[in-house]
């Protein structure tokens, strides 16, 4: 066998070795990131752990109605809680629950909502929770879902409903997310906690701290990879894109020293928005911990905000 031929030989074997390996690669980033499983941010406080316990037991106790919605597009039965204000209200927060949560996790924020006077609806996303789905859509298909929820809302409450979007976390993603589609007129006010500036950012940003591992080619050869596992494309998912279209008034939350979502991307997401925009960065908050920290302070800035725009 001629060398030329030896050689030949074996870069055809290295090549196919390092398209596998590549291969392998993308599926374990789709299985680590988009299914779901053990959260990869959980590690939780003693003080959050002690809280979420505490209005966990309040919510499984608090009068509530549950809602069924079909997804747009896959056609997924999906599920949300409803809890209605003491006193009736044409007034509703849309909660949107975090990464590998469903909405049991926000049981604080539906809690502080509903303390507030607001009525309260909490889906949970695909899948998770109580709703159909396989995989985790990190706000991006899910945009579409919550524009149905919103749709409802109105057909269960009213024309003359005010709504409300709050997320923490993915869900700030989420809402952010949905902040770009045209929504109807009875939504008025955003507040989004701790939302990444994009599905591909995050994971880039994960594929560094965690792997020690270069966004490319990885990032593109995981997006093929969802797109035909999950049927949707990550890299379309942009908070930045979004905002840049969204025309409500919005509020930006973040902790000073998160290192899940960096802090660097509220900056982004701040810069991307028009006005009416406020932004709290609270300086020694973790993770989606702001509340946690400041539950006082959270709670009267995010209140006088939408007491602002929801009247």
């Amino acid at each position: 066998m001629s060398k030329k031929r030896i050689f030949g030989i074996v870069v055809g074997i290295l090549i196919v070795t390092l398209l596998a390996g590549i291969g392998g690669a993308s599926a374990y980033l789709y299985n680590f990131a988009f299914e779901p499983q053990k959260a990869l941010n959980s590690k939780v406080s003693i003080k959050k752990a002690k809280k979420q316990n505490t209005d966990k037991k309040w919510l499984n106790n608090v009068k509530q109605k549950s809602w069924n919605e079909i997804s747009a597009g896959q056609n997924l039965k999906l599920h949300a809680v409803y809890v209605p204000a003491k006193n009736e209200t044409n007034k509703t927060i849309i909660v949107a629950h975090g990464y590998q949560e469903n909405h049991k996790d926000m049981a604080s924020y539906i809690r502080m909502f509903h303390d507030l006077g607001y009525n309260v609806l909490a889906p949970d996303d695909r899948g998770a929770g109580q709703s159909q789905g396989k995989y985790i859509g990190f706000g991006w298909p899910d945009r579409l879902d919550y524009v149905k929820w919103i749709k409802q809302i109105i057909a269960k409450d009213g024309k003359n409903s005010e709504i409300g979007l709050f997320g923490v976390s993915m869900g700030g993603a989420t809402v952010m997310m949905v902040s770009g589609e045209k929504l109807p007129k009875q939504v008025k006010a955003i507040v989004e906690d701790a939302g990444y500036s994009s599905i591909e950012g995050e994971l880039t940003y994960e594929l560094k701290s965690r792997f020690n591992l270069p966004k490319e080619p990885l990032i593109t050869t995981a997006a093929w990879y969802a797109n035909f596992k999950a049927g949707f494309n990550f890299k379309a998912g942009s908070s930045l894109k979004q905002l840049r279209k969204n025309k409500l008034p919005i509020y930006f939350i973040h902790g000073g020293a998160d290192t899940f979502v960096p802090t660097k991307m509220v900056y982004q997401n701040y810069a991307a928005a028009q006005e009416p925009k406020k932004i709290w960065v609270a300086a020694k908050a973790g993770h989606a911990m702001t509340y946690y920290d400041y539950p006082n302070e959270y709670q009267r800035r995010v209140s006088h905000f939408f007491t602002e725009y929801l009247h």
